[in-house]
C-alpha cells in the first residue's frame, strides 16, 4: 500500500463540510506525493457508543462510491466499528493506521472524537502528528445560511421532504442505488413502467411523495419522475422506491442504477381513480422535465 494522507469520520451524505476535509486531504497528498484516502466505519458509532442508531443518508455502498467517483479518493479504508474498535485507546488508533495502513498524514473536523471514550481529541491528533513529523490538519466546521452543516441537519430535511435544502447542503444530489426488483407492474399496465428498488431499513425515508429525480445506467443519465410511499391509490402498505425512467426503453430486472434526487415535487396521496392518478403521474413528468431542462 502507498502512503496515503487519510481524512478521518463516518461521512454520511458526504456534504459540504465533508468535501472540506477530502479537499485539504487532496492538496496535502499532492503536495507530499502521497495517495489521498479516507477512513470510515461499517456501522454509526452511536450504535455501541450511545445504544441508538440513527437512521443513515447513505448505505456504506453509495457513501463509498461517492467519496471516490464525486471527490475522487484514491483509498476508502471502511473498519468494523465493534467492541475492539470502540475500546481501542486512541494514541493505538492513529498507530495501527501508520503501521497496518501506511498513514502518512491526517486530516479531521475540529468536532473529531476517537478512541476509547472518545478520549482522542482533534487537537490531541495534531499534536501527535506535530511530534511525529507529519501532516495533522484539523478543518473548522462548515456553516450555510448560520446554520452548522451536519449529517443530523440533512437527514431532517430529507425526511421533511425539503430535498432542495438537502441537497444544497449536501453540494451534491441525494442518491439512492440498488437493484431493481419485482413489482406488482401496475405502472406498466398504464402506459407508465416503474422499476421498484427497495429501501434499506437503516436509511432514512424521504417524506413520501414524488420527486424530480435523475437516474444514472451503465454511465448514463435519464430523468426520472420517483414516487417513495406506499401507494395508497391501490391500497399498498409496505414502502416502495418506484422511478418512472423516462426516455429509457430495456429490461431492468437484477440490474443495479443510481437516483439523484434534485427536488419534492408533492406529496404522496389517494386518487380518485387511476385514470387521476396517471393523469397527475403524466403531469410530474413534465415537471420532472422542466426541472432538468433549465
Amino acid at each position: 500500500m502507498n502512503k496515503t494522507i487519510y481524512a478521518l469520520g463516518f461521512f454520511d451524505g458526504v456534504h459540504i463540510g465533508h468535501a472540506e476535509l477530502l479537499r485539504e486531504c487532496r492538496a496535502l497528498a499532492k503536495r507530499d506525493g502521497c495517495g489521498a484516502g479516507v477512513v470510515t466505519f461499517g456501522s454509526h458509532p452511536d450504535t455501541l457508543v450511545l445504544g441508538n442508531t440513527p437512521r443513515l443518508i447513505n448505505t456504506p455502498y453509495d457513501r463509498e462510491k461517492l467519496l471516490r467517483e464525486r471527490f475522487a479518493m484514491d483509498t476508502v479504508i471502511t473498519l468494523p466499528f465493534d467492541e475492539r474498535m470502540r475500546s481501542m485507546p486512541w494514541m493505538n488508533f492513529l498507530t495501527m493506521l501508520v503501521r497496518e495502513y501506511d498513514a502518512a498524514g491526517f486530516v479531521c473536523g475540529e468536532d473529531f472524537r476517537f478512541g476509547d471514550k472518545g478520549q482522542g481529541t482533534a487537537r490531541l491528533l495534531a499534536e501527535t502528528c506535530a511530534a511525529w513529523g507529519i501532516p495533522g490538519t484539523v478543518v473548522p466546521e462548515q456553516t450555510m445560511d448560520g446554520i452548522r452543516v451536519s449529517s443530523t441537519y440533512i437527514r431532517d430535511q430529507i425526511e421533511t421532504g425539503d430535498m432542495a435544502t438537502a441537497v444544497r447542503f449536501l453540494g451534491h444530489p441525494h442518491i439512492l442505488s440498488g437493484k431493481v426488483v419485482h413489482g406488482h407492474q401496475l405502472g406498466r399496465r398504464l402506459g407508465i413502467p416503474t422499476a421498484n428498488l427497495q429501501l434499506p431499513e437503516e436509511l432514512a425515508v424521504p417524506k413520501f411523495g414524488v420527486y424530480a429525480c435523475r437516474c444514472r445506467i451503465d454511465g448514463k443519465h435519464y430523468p426520472a419522475v420517483t414516487n417513495i410511499g406506499t401507494r395508497p391509490t391501490v391500497e399498498g402498505h409496505s414502502v416502495t422506491v418506484e422511478p418512472w425512467i423516462l426516455d429509457y426503453e430495456g429490461d431492468l430486472y437484477d440490474r443495479e442504477l443510481t437516483l439523484e434526487f434534485h427536488f419534492f415535487l408533492r406529496p404522496e396521496q389517494k386518487f380518485p381513480s387511476l385514470e387521476a392518478l396517471k393523469e397527475e403521474v403524466f403531469r410530474n413528468a413534465e415537471e420532472t422535465r422542466e426541472f432538468f431542462s433549465v
